[in-house]
């Protein structure tokens, strides 16, 4: 065989190795349960912080008369 065969033989095994795989997904992996990145204080102070901002920015507009 040339070596371009032989290439190509590896690589349609590891190709038909792979489809056998699919759908392996071991459990551990799977998360369970509602576990967020990030706790409900800072959530909350980061919804507090753009909610704030965003009014007093509009507060400010409005007092100033419009676009300044």
């Amino acid at each position: 065989m040339t070596t371009s065969k032989r290439l190509a033989v590896r690589k349609v095994d590891k190709f038909e190795k792979n489809i056998l795989k699919r759908g392996a997904v071991p459990e551990t992996t799977v998360k369970k349960g509602k576990d967020y990145p990030v706790g409900p204080v800072l959530l909350g102070f980061f919804v507090f912080v753009v909610i704030g901002s965003s009014l007093f920015q509009i507060i400010r507009t409005a007092t100033s008369g419009g676009m300044a």
